[in-house]
């Protein structure tokens, strides 16, 4: 059996084309489509059909792919136990995100375990919080960052982190300078929203419904699919809008955007590392817990007394 052909199958399986699969491991398509036909001669069985755009696994695929990825990662195991016992730490390991710890609060550990640890390699994936929370029960992520505590009693969780969602002006807007707002004052301005089923937007509306205030009175001026594009559109006068306090750090340092309290309301999301509980860390998943200074005791999955319900998507 060929490690690399493995490798290859489960790409293409995972982003469901050759071409798309190529480009993640470097190869040409042509190059692919050998490594995937050698497969099919190994095993005996057709492995992958291409229905219009997409390439998905046969019932024989299907089996296949599932014991890959166990392969791939027992063999990535046994090369970082090796690598401690030498001394050295390398390898690939592979991380969830979902959106805001992955775009603002991983990167900074990634740099700084890289700094540490040059020989090893790290392969971070940014999805909702349900799919980061899905790769690590199949074994394709061993550790992930999320908004919204698992339910899952295969998984372990703990909170190491949190966010805040600020109320985000332009620095020259009227309310500039001021102390605070009154809720009942967020109805006279444009308002910016995430898309309706986005963690942030559900994590907005719960606080101003628990504050006796009813979102559909907000004016909403245009609806966003990104933070990104919300920031850029609060930086561009469009409207004002409640952005992850991890998103706007750079523009509030830079005067770019400026924030204003909205009295009695708080709007705080805490970030759970997930890993698989009856599975063994490797050495490097171990080295970057180390890193994360995650000293919080496990809480169970589906622990609604010491993790709130968060939406399943920041």
């Amino acid at each position: 059996m060929d490690f690399r052909r493995l490798e290859v199958f489960c790409r293409v399986v995972e982003l469901k084309s050759f071409s798309r699969a190529a480009d993640a491991v470097f190869l040409s398509q042509p190059t692919v489509s050998e490594h995937i036909r050698s497969l099919e001669e190994w095993v005996g069985e057709k492995l992958l059909d291409r229905l219009g755009r997409e390439v998905l696994p046969t019932p024989a695929g299907a089996i296949l792919f599932d014991y890959a990825r166990r392969i791939i990662a027992l063999r990535d195991e046994a090369q970082q136990s090796i690598e401690k016992f030498r001394g050295n730490l390398a390898g690939n390991l592979v991380l969830g995100a979902s959106t805001i710890p992955g775009a603002y609060l991983l990167p900074g550990f990634i740099e700084t375990f890289h700094l540490r640890y040059p020989s090893a390699r790290i392969t971070l994936r940014i999805a909702g919080s349900g799919r980061v929370v899905q790769d690590i029960i199949e074994g394709t992520c061993e550790l992930g960052l999320v908004g919204a505590p698992a339910k899952e009693t295969t998984l372990e969780l703990r909170e190491i982190a949190g966010d805040e969602l600020l109320l985000a002006i332009w620095p020259e807007h009227r309310w500039a300078g001021r102390s605070g707002v009154r809720l009942e004052e967020l109805c006279s301005e444009p308002f910016i929203l995430r898309e309706q089923g986005s963690g942030t937007r559900l994590a907005l509306e719960k606080a101003l419904q628990s504050s006796g205030f009813d979102p559909a009175r907000l004016c909403v001026v245009a609806t966003m699919g990104s933070n990104e594009a919300v920031r850029q559109c609060v930086r561009g006068r469009l409207g004002i809008s409640f952005i992850s306090s991890l998103a706007m750090a750079e523009d509030l340092h830079r005067g770019a955007l400026a924030t204003v309290a909205v009295e009695g309301l708080g709007i705080r999301r805490p970030f759970y590392l997930v890993h698989r509980r009856n599975r063994q860390l490797t050495p490097l998943a171990l080295a970057f817990l180390e890193l994360l200074g995650s000293s919080s005791s496990p809480l169970p999955a589906g622990d609604k007394k010491n993790a709130a319900e968060d939406p399943q998507r920041l």
